[in-house]
């Protein structure tokens, strides 16, 4: 079904979320795919090149096993594809991998082309790797032919459009192959068909490799055990899940076992970040709330808040809200302080009242960026929402100032940057999850709701670690509460919870609403097939991601408020369970809001805490505008001239490290002379490229004394 929507249109179709474009339904057609019952997107003629191969990404993405940090790494390296490919023909920007300069008697047709082969060598490199491989590769040289161009063109000739971009793909795909993503599993790419397992751990007896300290979790059982026998260990750990009937958020079974989805992401090269240690987050926002220590109340009281949003999802109660940008929004960084706005800022008139049945605005909501089923993930989700709003915009002003550029230029230099920082969040989101191992609240509320009771030492089922009483929320089970019918059903001595007790048997025609239940049998408001990720909680990967998109997008385009200073999605239809009772039509003001509500979806959804969600917008934030700030040096060409600091530390009574800053690409090398007035000498050295922003070495202290300088550069 297609429905036009103002504001932020999107479209429902068999399940699958997607950006609905202003001025065109999309196409879908192809002989071959259509024989098999799938249904490609087809080139549109009135797009540029870059936003072609963009929605075809996305369209891959969709039909692929969820995984954010992957799908992050694919968009960014597509992006450097296409942006490396434009750069090529323009006098000042640089390329971020490929540096080559080259001419054409039509430019605009060359970079098409340029753009298009690269794009086609680095999908069919990822998509090798996709769920959905087989059709990929028959729908990717399809969609060259049907840009006119000869899939089977190999040449890496640089005289020829074809050439230089099928040589970019080769400098692109070398800078990834090897950053520690494990793409390949450590072979060299074309790699056997098929692949085998993608993206994998380390080997066994490696350092890197992940040990899971907890047994698994099967939620079908009370607590948090594996066919009723205990298997936590430390509560403050992650636990992962055995979900019998296991499917992913985009259709596809899985492994009833969950493993560990980018747990070596604390390793990956990203692309404006910088640290000293490699076994640290890339950001770090200390540790999460931990139960049994000094930050035991607030672990407690993140616990309370996840059940209380779990009593939301209900329209019984009643409840309405006004969830217009008046009474939602303008939060600052971090919190949920915002009271909304008293007028639109662009249009200047009041923004008008949406009053709604909370149950369907938190379930719409969190529904709705929980992308699934049939997602493009939270960093797809963000290029869908860019589409939508360059779309919506009469002139393309990169950073909201200067000369007007044309669309091509317009959508390359978005995906890069957009790109870059949704690649950045994941490193930084999945480094902070691998280093502190943080637990989920299903684990959590079950282990401390079974343990009993932590307000009250007179009251019976009191335990230190217990859930907090809370009226009408967290109650004690009693023979007289049994009796009365509050608590029918359950067991006197346990904790009830008032909460969504899971998904209905039968989703489109009932809904589970909210009813008391035992604590450890708490469950997320998420498909049964589900329940919740298979990574660690902290931080909050959603919030992380979608921080640093709004980030992004506010600096690329000028502005903070979405077009017309108000961005729409209505949701007609739930698929956890039948609802909302009326669609429901979400509003956001500015990239800022939508991403704030993001946070909050995930903890109506159960996913996550609020000690998940605040540190993550904080965390998005600095690797946003830290992606924006490297990426205009490229576009400007001023990248070479970015200044370099150095500082030394003694190592020991021989030797000292000379540590300088780097920009990832760029080639330096290290100058040293007796005098600080020089000459100084390279030694014979030839210059590196820098694979890390910060850079050591380490010199002897012996002999005389010397003073260094660090020298960069585009080539060696």
């Amino acid at each position: 079904m297609y429905k036009q929507l103002s504001g932020m249109p999107f479209h429902r179709l068999g399940g699958r979320w997607q950006c609905l474009l202003t001025v065109w339904i999309l196409l879908f057609v192809s002989s071959h795919c259509a024989a098999q019952g799938i249904r490609w997107y087809v080139p549109n003629p009135d797009y540029s090149i870059a936003r072609n191969w963009n929605e075809r990404i996305l369209e891959g993405i969709r039909m692929d096993t969820p995984h954010p940090p992957v799908h992050a790494r694919n968009l960014f390296s597509f992006s450097v594809c296409m942006y490396d490919a434009w750069a090529a023909y323009d006098p000042v920007a640089v390329g971020f991998i490929y540096r080559g300069k080259h001419t054409a008697s039509d430019v605009a047709a060359a970079r098409r082309e340029a753009i298009s082969y690269a794009m086609y060598r680095m999908m069919l490199e990822r998509h090798a790797y996709s769920r959905t491989a087989t059709n990929q590769a028959t729908a990717n040289p399809n969609f060259m032919a049907a840009l006119g161009y000869d899939p089977n063109n190999v040449s890496r000739n640089t005289s020829t459009p074809a050439g230089i971009g099928n040589s970019i793909y080769d400098a692109v795909s070398a800078w990834f192959i090897n950053d520690g993503s494990r793409q390949t599993n450590g072979t060299p790419y074309p790699i056997a068909n098929p692949p085998g397992p993608t993206y994998p751990d380390y080997p066994a007896g490696h350092p890197r490799r992940y040990a899971f300290l907890n047994g698994m979790m099967n939620p079908a059982f009370p607590g948090t055990t594996f066919d009723g026998t205990n298997t936590l260990v430390d509560v403050n750990v992650w636990q992962r899940m055995y979900v019998t009937n296991s499917i992913d958020q985009n259709g596809f079974p899985q492994p009833p076992l969950q493993g560990y989805a980018g747990n070596q992401w604390l390793w990956v090269r990203p692309f404006a970040l910088s640290r000293t240690d490699e076994n640290k987050p890339w950001i770090d926002p200390g540790p999460p709330p931990f139960l049994g220590t000094a930050t035991d109340a607030e672990f407690k009281q993140n616990l309370v808040a996840v059940i209380r949003a779990s009593s939301q999802l209900t329209t019984a109660d009643g409840v309405r809200v006004d969830i217009s940008p008046a009474s939602l929004g303008n939060n600052t960084l971090g919190a949920n302080d915002g009271i909304g706005y008293a007028s639109n800022p662009v249009t200047g008139q009041p923004y008008a009242p949406n009053n709604v049945l909370r149950g369907d605005y938190t379930r719409a909501l969190t529904e709705f960026w929980a992308d699934g089923p049939s997602s493009e993930t939270p960093p797809g989700h963000w290029n869908s929402i860019a589409n939508h709003v360059s779309d919506d915009l009469t002139e393309f002003r990169i950073g909201g100032t200067g000369t007007a550029v044309d669309r091509l230029q317009w959508d390359v230099k978005l995906y890069f940057t957009l790109n870059s920082a949704l690649h950045d969040a994941a490193c930084a989101a999945w480094s902070v999850k691998r280093y502190y191992n943080g637990w989920r609240p299903l684990s959590a509320i079950r282990h401390c709701g079974g343990l009993g009771q932590s307000s009250d030492p007179s009251l019976p089922s009191y335990h230190i670690n217990g859930l907090p009483l809370v009226p009408d929320l967290i109650e004690l089970v009693t023979a007289d509460t049994v009796n009365s019918g509050r608590h029918a059903g359950l067991k006197p001595g346990k904790i009830a919870v008032l909460s969504w007790p899971g998904q209905p048997e039968f989703p489109d025609t009932e809904t589970s609403g909210v009813r008391w239940v035992h604590a450890d049998e708490w469950m997320t408001y998420q498909k049964k097939t589900f329940v919740t990720p298979a990574f660690p909680g902290y931080i909050s990967g959603h919030s992380t991601f979608s921080r640093s998109a709004a980030e992004a997008m506010t600096a690329f385009t000028g502005s903070k408020w979405f077009p017309k200073g108000l961005g729409t999605y209505t949701l007609p239809k739930l698929v956890n369970e039948l609802g909302p009772t009326q669609p429901v039509t979400l509003h956001w003001a500015s990239y800022y809001d939508a991403a704030d509500q993001v946070g909050l979806s995930r903890i109506w959804g159960g996913i996550h805490p609020p000690a998940d969600d605040l540190p993550g917008r904080r965390v998005g934030s600095q690797a946003g505008k830290g992606a924006w700030e490297l990426a205009q040096k490229f576009f400007n060409g001023s990248v070479v001239n970015s200044e370099v600091l150095l500082t030394t530390r003694k190592l020991d009574d021989n030797n000292t490290e000379l540590r300088f800053n780097a920009v990832r690409g760029l080639y330096y090398k290290v100058h040293s002379s007796a005098n600080v007035e020089g000459p100084y000498t390279d030694g014979g050295n030839s210059s590196q490229v820098a694979l890390e922003a910060s850079i050591p070495s380490t010199n002897s202290l012996s002999g005389s004394r010397k003073f260094f300088r660090v020298s960069a550069s585009l080539a060696p």
